[in-house]
């Protein structure tokens, strides 16, 4: 049963049946200066250029706002839809070099980024949310890393982006070659949309809740558009987390790409989140508390977004954290808002927990308890319903027991207990190698130099440079752009810096290290680029 909900009239605002083809605002990132960024790049071992600078300047975007595509810049003009045909149709091992080739000839990197956007919408399955949809889902996760870096490194997100789309494309072929169809001629009435849109997804309804998306795009505004999609989105633990996931990088991708593009896409979204595989049966019911949260949300005071900053309310909610039921957690967490607690403080207690999963059981689900809870908070911060605001914060928290009981590790380390050791490297340059090498043959002593080196001052963002870096060089799945992109937006985002340093020490889990091997892509990239010189 729905709470009531109050859509956000802002401003004011193009097709989803499964088919088979031929079938009917985060805070301002520090940008690090280049001489350290070179220094650093050089200490790990991956400060060799891919091609001459000057030769690579006349095709990488100069800055991070050159990188950024505005809406105004794609809307499925005439000259987009060749750059998808091109990107859909380009072998895999040819695909970087006909994007270097057209780079060349004049094509922008924001055009070519569009393409790839509108490409994995249009050829890739959103069920199940994850796996093979990962192309899509991750693009988002590599651009804004890619914005983050230095004009040298800003093209390998998207070189990769593109091999792994056409990796997704070709197993996508293989499973039936679904492709996306054309929207229904049948739409409720504008009046009666937003009301159609929750009666199907109540059912579980895929065509009533198509119909009803496309009749939303067509006759709100962007921001009242997407508010029933937010609900929705934070309802369902089902397939780790990727839905809650999925709707926040679609949006994040219309707001790089263009409102134009809003109705495949929010349509790709109803029909991912009534997706009932994944993990949890075929039950036709939420996975996890979230019916057990209308109730707790309901309880909340009107003041409860007004509370002050509490470390020891952190520590003792992450208590919580590790032994409560997902709807005692919850039920917790709305007593110390009610308290005057901050959610800032909650928020900053369910990263500690998922960043406390990925140390002591670094793998698939733990991860994800950092990247579904930076998509909820995601949409926390976006969403304009009070309700849908106290449901992400009060499911971000009541998901952390349902990752923890899935991992179950052994001899857990509380990371609030983590201690620096006080030694090591002086931070700079050497310290942060340090810390990268070790992560190839120590996970756990890469851990510890990263939170001595934190602890003593050294440059959250200079770790953050150098793990982009290595990302760019040695990364092989969509989650080591996906992980990255969320643990650095959290950690700059927690209310307290002292919990920075255990973050970091954790996400050593999950970066890759200095050591590890160029990734194949890299190389072809090399000799797709000295064609440049």
């Amino acid at each position: 049963m729905l709470a009531p909900f109050v859509p956000n009239p802002l401003d004011s605002g193009d097709a989803l049946h499964a088919t088979r083809r031929g079938e009917t605002s985060m805070k301002s990132k520090r940008s690090m200066p280049r001489r350290r960024f070179l220094g650093t790049a050089a200490a790990l071992g991956v400060g060799a250029e891919l091609a001459p600078w000057p030769a690579l300047a006349r095709i990488s975007p100069r800055s991070s706002q050159d990188a950024r595509v505005t809406p105004e810049m794609v809307r499925f003009r005439p000259e987009i839809e060749p750059i998808v045909r091109m990107i859909e149709e380009t072998p895999r091992d040819r695909v970087i070099a006909i994007a270097v080739d057209r780079l060349k000839a004049g094509l922008s990197y924001k055009e070519l980024l569009a393409g790839l956007f509108l490409a994995g919408i249009r050829n890739i399955q959103p069920r199940p949310v994850g796996f093979k949809f990962h192309a899509v889902m991750v693009m988002n996760s590599a651009h804004e890393l890619a914005i983050a870096a230095p004009p040298q490194d800003r093209l390998l997100p998207l070189f990769w982006a593109f091999d792994n789309f056409k990796s997704s494309q070709a197993q996508d072929v293989k499973e039936g070659d679904w492709a996306l169809a054309p929207p229904s001629n049948q739409l409720p009435k504008p009046g009666q949309a937003r009301e159609e849109f929750f009666r199907a997804m109540e059912r579980w309804d895929t065509e009533g809740a198509d119909r009803a998306v496309s009749s939303l795009v067509r006759s709100l505004g962007s921001a009242a558009a997407m508010e029933p999609l937010w609900r929705m989105a934070v309802r369902d633990q089902r397939d780790i987390g990727h839905k809650a996931i999925f709707a926040a990088q679609s949006w994040r991708t219309l707001q790089t790409i263009g409102w134009a593009h809003a109705e495949p896409v929010l349509r790709s979204v109803a029909y991912a989140l009534l997706d009932l595989g994944g993990m949890g049966g075929a039950s036709p019911q939420p996975v996890g508390p979230y019916q057990a949260n209308l109730e707790t949300a309901s309880k909340l005071g009107p003041d409860w977004m007004m509370g002050k900053d509490d470390a020891g309310a952190t520590k003792g909610m992450l208590e919580t954290l590790r032994h409560a039921t997902p709807e005692a957690a919850s039920a917790e967490a709305a007593r110390m808002l009610n308290r005057g607690v901050s959610p800032g403080s909650i928020w900053d207690s369910v990263m500690l927990s998922a960043s406390e999963l990925l140390m002591n059981s670094p793998g698939i689900i733990a991860l994800h308890a950092t990247t579904a809870s930076n998509s909820l908070h995601y949409i926390y911060n976006s969403c304009g319903d009070d309700t849908t605001r106290k449901l992400a914060l009060l499911q971000a928290v009541g998901w952390q027991p349902m990752y923890r009981d899935r991992t179950k590790p052994t001899n857990p380390v509380a990371i609030d207990s983590l201690e620096p050791a006080g030694h090591g490297p002086t931070p700079g340059d050497d310290a942060v190698a340090a810390i990268f090498e070790a992560v190839s043959s120590d996970r756990k002593k890469a851990g510890g130099l990263a939170l001595d080196y934190v602890a003593r001052g050294g440059s959250t963002g200079q770790v953050f440079a150098a793990a982009r870096s290595l990302i760019f060089r040695k990364g092989r799945d969509s989650h080591d752009y996906k992980y990255a992109a969320a643990l650095c937006e959290e950690a700059i985002a927690s209310t307290d810096r002292a919990w920075q340093a255990p973050m970091i020490a954790a996400a050593m889990s999950q970066f890759p290290g200095s050591k590890t091997p160029d990734s194949p892509l890299i190389i072809q990239a090399r000799e797709a680029l000295s064609r440049l010189v």
